[in-house]
């Protein structure tokens, strides 16, 4: 009778949560729709005469951030960043409506904004300014990149006591190979390509000679691009910069940089308003903006074309999705694309296809499946890539099939090379006392295997299938470019070029931005101006993502309070490491631009 009764509560209690379950996905399901009809029946916003557009830069900027309808329920808005397309749409809009006066940059502190994202809004920002509308920035402290950014207002204004972080460009990397010899641990490199440097922290204890040869060439041309669009904006010289620069004049006091030519004037924020406040006309006591929310609400003309040209992002790591952890979810670049190109390919109505590549590559194995895609879509409309900050290595091996590529100056692109990395830890073992053995019924039965070094065959065995998977690489990037895989060989071996250093090799076509891809694939089409854009998604549904995202939430802070969270975010990296398995086509740097 006991176990009658406690199966009778098993299941009670299933069949209560299976319903609570369901009422919860019902009510998210209910409280998208309403907030997707909010949005749709709400009248558009209308600014009053003489608004200030508040830009506020702060966080990361990335590609293009989906509307989540739920952000306010789970208290998630924030976290997601800035939308680089919202932020030009919004832009274009204060542009093109009378009642905004002008634009109030307050500056913080940007992070995942490269020079190219930033050479974007930059840009934005000066077309802005041509209709007699003002931009006026300001900030408590200026970091690299929002200097950069802020640079191209009229006036640039900073707190008394703030700093101006402007510092040059530095590229600073730990090696691991002593980390190795003491634990025991030897780290088995197999790569294709001199100037492959994603292991070498593994197998040196400083940069090679190649490695530092590609990594000064790049730096101190993109250094030369900030300088000169400084220098241009501001009136000054290259020179002047540069001195401030070597003077240490983020420390050598406000008014160096004022002497120097970088700084309009030193205000406290509530003078910059007050000006701001005059600026505008405005009579109200306080100075009356508007937000990015507010903008994206603003009426916009839209082309009722039936033919679409159709912008498709791959932003982030290349990495397939089983690659997941079960208790920490992944993003990027992934399986999902591929469905995303056969939609496209299949949509009649959808004339060509613009992807916006923003991506240091990742497995080789799924950048495959993806060209294999793009080479197919290919013979049916045309797709031209946009290259943004990074579109280097598995990230070129996507662009190369495209009927036309564009980069940005200080895009990096490249890294044609591939690389796999896998640790001996026979070593370690023998430290800890530990012992392996093994029983094979044949030759390579235990091959890989990471608890006895490997034997010459072995290690013959996987540099033949690394360069493989080179040659493999080198001729998709030659079918795709018209050249020769000599040609491809010459310019590959790893190395990293800029966007301009790509023109000149014949890496890409153009230089330009994602408006200039969007213009060519419509001529392409041969459909004129008589086209509407459409943003295409590669992802699951908003409901399936927000509702997996929750359950991965919960799973972690589950793990959080058992293991702590030093702990986990070890375990985080440790699971990076482990889900990027066989041969990788990566870039050999995590930029992590703190600008």
């Amino acid at each position: 009778m006991k176990q009658f009764f406690k199966m009778m509560f098993a299941s009670t209690l299933g069949a209560l949560v299976a319903m609570g379950l369901a009422i919860i996905i019902l009510v998210f399901i209910g409280i998208g729709m309403a907030a997707s009809m909010g949005r749709a029946e709400s009248s558009p916003f209308v600014p009053k005469p003489n608004t200030v557009y508040k830009l506020s830069l702060n966080g990361a900027i990335l590609e293009n951030v989906e509307e989540n309808p739920f952000a306010a329920l789970f208290g998630e808005g924030s976290e997601l960043g800035l939308s680089l397309k919202d932020i030009v749409r919004t832009i274009r809009l204060a542009k093109n409506d009378k009642n905004v006066s002008g634009i109030y940059l307050k500056a913080g502190t940007l992070f995942s904004a490269g020079v190219a994202t930033i050479d974007v809004i930059r840009r934005e920002l000066i077309d802005f300014k041509g209709d007699g509308k003002f931009v006026i920035a300001y900030a408590d402290n200026y970091t690299q990149g929002s200097y950069y950014l802020c640079s191209a207002a009229d006036k640039v204004f900073m707190n008394p006591m703030g700093l101006l972080l402007f510092t040059g460009r530095s590229a600073q990397y730990e090696f691991y190979k002593g980390l190795g010899d003491k634990l025991g641990v030897e780290f088995m490199v197999f790569k294709a390509g001199t100037y492959k440097g994603a292991v070498e922290p593994f197998m040196l204890d400083k940069l090679s000679d190649e490695n530092r040869e590609q990594i000064t060439s790049y730096q101190g041309e993109m250094w030369t691009h900030i300088m000169k669009n400084v220098a241009d904006s501001r009136g000054i010289t290259v020179d002047a910069i540069n001195t401030f620069v070597d003077k240490a004049g983020f420390i050598g006091g406000q008014e160096m940089a004022v002497e120097a030519g970088l700084i309009d004037s030193l205000k406290y924020e509530t003078e910059v308003e007050t000006y701001i406040k005059d600026q505008a006309e405005q009579s109200d006591k306080r100075l009356r903006v508007v937000g990015i929310d507010k903008m994206n609400r603003m009426k916009e003309e839209r082309n009722k074309s039936k033919n679409k040209i159709a912008v498709l992002y791959a932003e982030g790591e290349i990495a397939s999705k089983t690659a997941a952890s079960p208790f920490l979810s992944s993003s990027g670049v992934n399986e999902d694309m591929v469905a995303a190109l056969i939609k496209l390919k299949e949509d009649e109505d959808t004339k060509a296809v613009v992807l916006r590549v923003n991506s240091p590559g990742g497995s080789a194995y799924v950048s495959e499946q993806i060209w294999h895609e793009i080479v197919e879509l290919k013979k049916v409309k045309p797709i031209v890539v946009s290259m943004g900050n990074v579109a280097a290595s598995g990230g070129y091996y996507i662009s190369a099939p495209a009927t036309k590529i564009f980069a940005e100056p200080t895009t990096i692109t490249g890294s044609i090379g591939v690389f796999s990395l896998l640790p001996n830890m026979a070593g370690l073992y023998q430290k800890l006392g530990i012992t392996t053995d093994e029983v094979n019924t044949n030759k390579y039965s235990s091959f890989p295997t990471l608890t006895r070094p490997w034997r010459d065959d072995e290690k013959a065995l996987m540099q033949a299938h690394i360069m493989r998977m080179y040659d493999t690489f080198l001729t998709r990037c030659s079918d795709g470019r018209s050249k020769t895989k000599e040609e491809i060989d010459l310019i590959g071996q790893g190395r990293v070029w800029t966007g301009k250093q790509a023109l000149e090799r014949g890496l890409v076509d153009e230089l330009g931005g994602l408006d200039d891809a969007i213009s060519a694939a419509a001529d392409l089409a041969m459909v004129g101006e008589d086209y509407k854009i459409e943003y295409a998604a590669s992802k699951k549904d908003f409901l399936t993502q927000i509702l997996e995202r929750q359950l991965v939430k919960v799973k972690v802070k589950m793990l959080e309070d058992m293991i702590g969270p030093e702990m986990l975010e070890q375990m985080q990296t440790v699971r990076h490491i482990r889900s990027q398995s066989g041969v990788q086509a990566r870039l050999p740097y995590e930029f992590q631009e703190v600008l």
